[in-house]
């Protein structure tokens, strides 16, 4: 188990601020990961990385010359925030454009998605590519659905060395989809891992067994099997991965870099015996292996398992695959350009100071004019309902991540309570200061999205934030305002995540709740009356998705174990609007 920390909900950043004292010469800390201590050279593209914690070397430890440019570093298991990966794409940008990539997991893909959008919109050129090697997670035909796992080192290594060689955002994008399309990845688990401050682990692996298929969230595997011998395992592992070998591309004869991936708790001299067996196996099968890579490289805390990643090899992308990198975790070759002097010479920008580099991240002022009395009034109850609905979650926060940890990795429960905590503070900053309720519903969305990270942070802060355009600080909202701000945001919702009712998400309680508010404002009754039916619709829709099954998000691939259970974030949207329901009835 996770063993050494001090505040379990401040170890993501406890560890970023200890790695970034000891990697100094190679990083430099900005809000949301790091950047490289030398500025992006001019006119090269920047390739910034990221996800949740709990991975190193995966995400940060890549960060350098030859790879990455910058990470985005969410906590454990939790996807940053947009505005988090902004701030590290801004910092990294050099003029020749972003691009960002991660694992393909709802959260990131939403947050790193929007981080786009921001930088467009500040004039930065950007593009997103979601790795998607895990086999196990969807079956062959629907590729672009799977997870990322252990693919993310050659998809994130050939895009940076392509962007190093000075190709456009458009051929770094290529290279990285290129790759992508090549890497297939199986993993196994022999126990599970545990949070910081958790009492146990995520799932558990009967003694003598093995799960087959996991995540690297803490998810279990597809299936279990009895614990094999390391030629046996490694049979398992190259069987898995080659029987879906990617489509118009040859097993015998092909070319393949392979990576035998430790997740936390296994040893080296272990991988060592399992690599012995996978490289005879993939040589017998007519397979030449290019540059091979045995170690952690992408991790999943104190996890005992392996995983197997194949990428089929082309000219380009074996090129690319060994150019040299030098980095606090990963070095390769001999790169001439690792230390050069403070004017740049040889393709690196300049050294820069702490205080230059979060500059950098800085993202441009917003503006906001004075709030009428009514919306100032309406700004401070916003305050009050966020206060209160930071206490439920604080209540509930066990009970969401035990009903997220039955097909998910359990972290809802603390995503809520940090996310909902942020907001509170925010939204109380603001309302003193005078805010309007827009401004105020705004602060507190960005706030909750920045502090919970994840999936439930991004749709959460994109629902206050639409509700904020509606309401906006010009007068105090009316009962209709409120109704059409919320249908806004369930609308939003959809278009972020691809969502629809049924899928079991928020969504399902979300969707009942603004059908139930909109008849009741339209058909005139007070908005404390028609938040209180609708509140109460809200409860028995997220009750009602126990009996359906995943078709989105990370549960996807556990789907039959979550029947029975109700989805974790339609649950806390039911909770989050009975809270609101009993503030508005004291009104």
């Amino acid at each position: 188990m996770t063993r050494l920390f001090n505040d379990p909900s401040a170890f993501a950043e406890d560890a970023k601020a200890g790695f970034c004292d000891a990697f100094s010469s190679y990083v430099v800390d900005v809000p949301g990961g790091v950047v490289r201590r030398r500025r992006t050279r001019e006119g090269k593209v920047a390739v910034v990385v990221g996800g949740g914690s709990g991975h190193y070397p995966a995400f940060a430890g890549i960060v350098g010359p030859g790879y990455a440019d910058g990470a985005v570093m969410g906590n454990v298991f939790t996807s940053p925030s947009a505005a988090e990966a902004a701030a590290v794409g801004r910092a990294a940008s050099g003029g020749g454009g972003v691009l960002l990539t991660t694992g393909n997991y709802a959260g990131d893909v939403l947050n790193f998605g929007l981080a786009v959008e921001r930088l467009e919109a500040e004039g930065i050129p950007a593009r997103y590519v979601a790795v998607t090697d895990d086999v196990a997670s969807v079956g062959k035909g629907a590729d672009g659905k799977r997870r990322g796992i252990a693919g993310d080192v050659p998809v994130f290594k050939c895009a940076s060395a392509a962007a190093e060689e000075g190709m456009s955002l458009d051929d770094v994008e290529r290279v990285a989809l290129k790759t992508n399309e090549r890497t297939r990845t199986l993993g196994v688990a022999f126990s599970g891992c545990t949070l910081p401050g958790a009492d146990g682990p995520l799932f558990t692996v009967p003694e003598g067994r093995m799960s087959v298929g996991l995540g690297i969230h803490g998810e279990a595997g597809i299936d279990e099997v009895d614990l094999p011998t390391a030629a046996e395992l490694a049979r398992t592992l190259v069987d898995g991965v080659l029987g879906d070998a990617p489509e118009g591309l040859a097993v015998e004869g092909a070319r393949v870099t392979a990576l035998l991936n430790g997740l936390g708790n296994t040893k080296y001299e272990e991988l060592f015996v399992v690599w012995n067996d996978v490289a005879r196996l993939l040589r017998e099968r007519g397979l030449e292996v290019v540059e091979p890579e045995v170690g952690e490289l992408v991790t999943s805390l104190d996890m005992a398992g392996c995983s197997l990643t194949l990428t089929w090899l082309d000219d380009e992308l074996e090129r690319l695959w060994g150019a040299p990198a030098d980095t606090p975790a990963y070095r390769k070759g001999r790169l001439v350009e690792a230390v050069q002097d403070d004017e740049g010479a040889a393709g690196q920008g300049a050294v820069r100071s702490d205080d230059e580099a979060a500059a950098d991240a800085e993202a441009p002022p917003l503006s906001s004019g004075p709030a009428d009395e009514g919306s100032r009034a309406a700004g401070a109850l916003v305050a009050d309902a966020l206060a209160a609905v930071a206490d439920r979650m604080a209540q509930a926060e066990d009970e969401l991540g035990r009903i997220d940890a039955v097909a998910g990795d359990g972290d809802h429960g603390r995503g809520m309570v940090r996310g909902s905590a942020a907001a509170r503070d925010a939204a109380r900053a603001a309302a003193e200061a005078g805010a309007g309720a827009g401004t105020v519903l705004q602060a507190a969305g960005d706030e909750w999205a920045a502090r919970a990270g994840g999936t439930s942070g991004v749709l959460w802060g994109e629902l206050l934030g639409a509700l904020a355009k509606r309401v906006g600080d010009d007068a105090a909202p009316d009962a209709a305002t409120v109704a059409a701000g919320v249908r806004a945001g369930y609308d939003r919702l959809g278009e972020l995540g691809g969502a629809k009712p049924g899928d079991k998400t928020m969504l399902d309680a979300l969707g009942p709740f603004c059908d139930a508010l909109d008849e009741g404002v339209g058909a005139g009754r007070r908005l404390r009356e028609a938040w209180a039916v609708a509140a109460d619709r809200a409860v028995e829709a997220a009750d009602a998705t126990k009996d359906l099954t995943p078709k989105v998000g990370r549960a996807r691939p556990l789907a039959e174990r979550s029947k029975g259970t109700p989805d974790a974030g339609a649950t806390s949207l039911g909770m989050v609007a009975q809270v609101l329901a009993g503030v508005l009835a004291g009104r």
